[in-house]
């Protein structure tokens, strides 16, 4: 923000109802392509809220036209929906592009002015760009009321239009650079000419005060160095012989002083530009008294843009300085850095406003996507101890099956063996009587004898087998001898045939695999023994690498005629714990085919 004395604005009388409405009407007297207006507000110095726009209309309209219209054309309306206060930047109006020679600003509901609540309409300036021309600089005009109607006084009308705004201008880039300041006799005519290199047509010039923001606070006022009065022509001939006056300035108040001193004239074709010093400056202080020169930049615009960066420049008295060159008034910067185009400079103070007034609803967002986030990751944080329970328990569970599996396999070897011994150990005590009965019958107690044999190697096998079981070495030893063992031993009285395909596959057997997939088979020879009757049964285990196949075939009296279901449900159990599919049909030549399916994937080690 500027500080020290300048002119603030227009302001209208106050009122005390917000809806009492106010006008202003800029007239640039010729039919001009606008495509942008720029509001710029009266800054109000708020002691709870710091700056603050102050009088900007609540709700309003903008309307613009030709000379020929009266009504004119609304290009923007805005209203309480909008939320364009609180704010402190320009409000930039663009629409597309409108011939028109004058705008009008109707505002329907006021804001109230800082210290008293009163209702007023107040603006620091209005510009209308037609691309980068300010056409309202220094135009006609009116207003419907005026609080203060002495031209000389910091609110009045012609302020909107006079190029001052209540901002210095901090692009934040370039190089800094120190306005030229020089003292001058008093008496001295000094002037400044500028080289554009080759002739021009310049409409617009622009003379930057010099930056005040380096001490705190000001040692001089704003007006330091900036002449009374002064002449602006331009030549040709660098004897300046057909020189033209381009424009003049005259100081008539404090008000005709900002940071950037802005004057247009007609188009004009020239060269060299010459600066002539009528009224200097005069400086009193520490003792001294003398005349000073001084300005930040110096330019010059063709075609909306400034010509004169980098270009030489010359004074007709004693300029330089270790620390203020001549040179300074062409370098394209001030005190802060770089000089932006009018313009420019006005749309990147809106973005800035709008970007602000956004920017706590994106810390807002940004706290609730947070808010959500760490809310889904404690979610996630639960779920995942929540699975690893589940995978914990999971493991428990299934090793517990497993071991209630081996427990029960050990039960049934032991129930195995236990009935096997005690059969065969009651036969031996019987035949061992009958055999001391028949003494005298040698035919007869060779036979029991004979008999006693027998079951004796029968018992020594069956103990072999059970100890192997025991010890592990039977099902998680070689699976096909186990199947042999079991058939032979079992279908003893009965015709059998058993046989094995992919024989290296069934060796590399899951050892858990290997110990279901026995039990399964010793179970479907016990079903056929128990209920089928048959005198044939066929058993042909495969493997290859898509699946393992184990076929039982019986010429028994078939499912339907023995347990009276499709499937027995011990084989059933039996296949789930395996993860395999298992088959049982009726042939049609009498007897049950049962087949059992595993994915290769399943079984293998």
């Amino acid at each position: 923000m500027r500080t020290g004395v300048g002119a603030v604005g227009y302001r209208s009388i106050a009122k005390n109802e917000d809806h009492q409405g106010e006008w202003i009407r800029i007239d640039w007297q010729q039919d001009v392509t606008i495509d942008q207006i720029v509001l710029v507000p009266t800054i109000w110095r708020d002691t709870v809220n710091g700056f603050r726009a102050d009088g900007f209309p609540a709700e309003f309209r903008i309307l613009v036209g030709t000379a020929g219209e009266s009504e004119g054309t609304v290009v923007a309306s805005y209203g309480a929906a909008d939320s364009i206060l609180p704010r402190v930047a320009p409000l930039v109006v663009s629409f597309p592009a409108t011939e028109a020679s004058w705008m009008r600003l109707e505002a329907t509901r006021l804001s109230p002015r800082g210290w008293d609540g009163m209702y007023i309409l107040q603006l620091s300036e209005i510009m209308v760009f037609s691309g980068q021309e300010n056409v309202a600089l220094k135009q006609s005009v009116d207003v419907s009321s005026e609080e203060q109607h002495d031209p000389r006084s910091a609110r009045h009308k012609q302020h909107l239009v006079d190029g001052f705004v209540p901002y210095l201008m901090d692009a934040y880039e370039g190089k800094q650079s120190l306005a030229f300041v020089s003292e001058i006799g008093v008496g001295d005519s000094p002037e400044i000419v500028m080289d554009l290199e080759r002739p021009l047509s310049l409409s617009r010039v622009h003379l930057h005060s010099t930056d005040l923001s380096d001490t705190v606070p000001q040692s001089v006022p704003e007006d330091f160095g900036i002449p009374r009065s002064m002449r602006i022509e331009g030549a040709n001939e660098s004897d300046f012989l057909d020189a033209v006056q381009l424009c003049e300035y005259q100081m008539e108040s404090v008000y005709e002083v900002g940071p950037i001193i802005m004057r247009r004239f007609p188009e004009t074709t020239c060269r060299y530009v010459r600066l002539i010093v009528q009224d200097p400056y005069v400086y009193s202080g520490g003792g001294k008294t003398g005349a000073r020169i001084g300005f930040a930049e110096i330019e010059l615009f063709a075609n909306g843009q400034n010509v004169s960066v980098g270009k030489s420049v010359r004074a007709n008295f004693d300029a330089d300085s270790p620390a203020r060159k001549v040179a300074a008034l062409t370098d394209g910067n001030n005190l802060f850095g770089e000089i932006l185009p009018i313009r420019r400079w006005m749309d990147e103070l809106a973005k800035r406003h709008d970007l602000e007034s956004e920017r706590p609803l994106l810390r807002a967002e940004l706290n609730d996507r947070y808010q959500i986030q760490t809310t889904k990751l404690n979610r996630l944080a639960w779920l995942a101890g929540l699975l690893g329970f589940v995978a914990v328990c999971t493991i428990l569970v299934e090793r517990i099956i497993r071991q209630r599996v081996v427990y029960q396999t050990r039960q049934r070897i032991a129930a195995d063996l236990h009935d096997e011994l005690g059969a065969n150990l009651h036969a031996i005590g019987l035949l061992g009587d009958l055999a001391q009965t028949t003494t005298d019958s040698p035919d007869q107690l060779k036979s029991l004898l004979q008999r006693i044999r027998d079951l004796t190697e029968r018992s020594g096998a069956a103990t072999r087998y059970c100890s192997n079981l025991l010890e592990a070495k039977g099902l998680f030893g070689d699976l096909m001898d186990d199947m042999r063992r079991t058939s032979t031993r079992m279908m003893a009285d009965l015709e059998h045939e058993i046989s094995f395909e992919g024989e290296a596959l069934l060796r590399n057997l899951k050892p858990a695999v290997r110990i279901d997939l026995f039990l399964f088979y010793k179970e479907c020879l016990v079903n056929i023994l128990r209920h089928s009757g048959a005198t044939l049964v066929t058993t042909h285990l495969k493997a290859d690498h898509r699946e393992l196949c184990l076929t039982i075939t019986d010429n028994g009296s078939g499912l339907e005629n023995s347990s009276g279901a499709r499937v027995p449900r011990s084989l059933s159990r039996r296949s789930r714990l395996l993860g395999a599919q298992v088959d049982a049909r009726d042939l049609d030549s009498h007897g049950t085919r049962i087949t059992l399916r595993l994915r290769t994937r399943k079984f293998l080690s």
